[in-house]
């Protein structure tokens, strides 16, 4: 019975990875052989005036297949892994609707947990209870709150850098609101409305055999950007006069550093080198996420034929052999 059940469900294949590792072209590369329709797994990029910093997608590559969660939140507004899960959720319905096959790609791993594995328990944001640990942190400093957290929260303090404010202060917020830490919250088994039982997710993992490699990527990609107007694009956020640097999407990598540098509080050189480093700490939180992930299939995105693997993998799901 488990096994019929299984076969009947929906097959979505997911396309999964650190950043730079080459999704977009896999994606795209897939779209040229199937009817696709990508659902974008970004937290990033669910921002609108958010395109450079973020590598978003251009107008030409979205133009080739249509995309989902690109551009649907202002900066000024929160978007949660709640909010992504039913989003997702009825993006892939009305994809399969169609008749034309769903592809989530993207690095946002928390995103993909939330979609398939349910949500756990944990409290909403507290404007009041952040704007006391921001106040605490402007005083004390970054590290200080690390300290504090590995008092309550030894296994989340323990994989945060000292200075990662925002998910420093996110897991001080949450054992503050519930007297529980939130190591022990997320290793809770996850609510599971049953939303997405009707289908059968599939990762594809692009992960670098060399990490060095993709390090260098992030490098060659982090200067384009400075290249192509990302510290202008910064500038024009800014500019709207309703922005701060506390925002969730202010806190997105590189716009952090760039904001720092347009206070006056780095200079260009320390501002592209903490850009770069954030950007190889993101990709190793990533890589860490993905290989909890057993069921994965992986991908050498070093390899000169990491495109052409992922296609073959990518084709063996949709087709209902893999």
């Amino acid at each position: 019975m488990n096994a019929a059940r299984i076969d009947a469900r929906a097959t979505v294949a997911c396309l999964l990875g650190p950043t730079a590792s080459g999704k977009t072209a896999a994606a795209l590369a897939f779209a040229a052989r199937r009817p696709v329709e990508i659902v974008s797994v970004d937290s990033a990029l669910v921002y609108r005036g958010m395109d450079i910093g973020t590598a978003k997608p251009t107008a030409e590559e979205r133009s080739r297949a249509p995309h989902h969660l690109i551009d649907i939140v202002d900066p000024a507004d929160a978007y949660s892994a709640s909010d992504f899960r039913a989003d997702a959720l009825r993006a892939i319905g009305a994809i399969v609707e169609r008749g034309h096959v769903p592809l989530l790609v993207g690095g946002t791993m928390l995103y993909y947990r939330a979609l398939t594995q349910g949500l756990n328990d944990l409290p909403g944001a507290d404007a009041a209870l952040r704007a006391s640990l921001e106040a605490d942190a402007m005083r004390d400093g970054w590290p200080a709150l690390h300290a504090r957290l590995a008092a309550v929260d030894p296994l989340t303090a323990a994989r945060l850098a000292p200075n990662d404010s925002q998910r420093i202060q996110r897991a001080l917020e949450v054992f503050m609101l519930t007297s529980q830490p939130m190591s022990a919250l997320l290793a809770a088994p996850a609510r599971d409305d049953n939303a997405a039982a009707r289908y059968r997710f599939a990762p594809v993992a692009l992960e670098p055999s060399d990490r060095s490699v993709l390090h260098a990527r992030i490098a060659r990609r982090f200067d384009a950007m400075l290249a192509a107007g990302f510290i202008e694009e910064v500038e024009r956020l800014r500019a709207r006069g309703d922005l701060h640097a506390g925002l969730p999407s202010m806190r997105c990598v590189g716009y952090r550093q760039a904001w720092a540098y347009l206070d006056g509080a780095i200079d260009h050189a320390t501002m592209r080198d903490q850009g770069v480093f954030a950007t190889r700490q993101l990709c190793k939180r990533q890589l860490t996420w993905l290989r909890a992930m057993p069921e994965r299939t992986v991908i050498d995105c070093c390899a000169e034929d990491a495109t052409e693997q992922a296609l073959h993998v990518l084709e063996r799901i949709v087709e209902g052999r893999a």
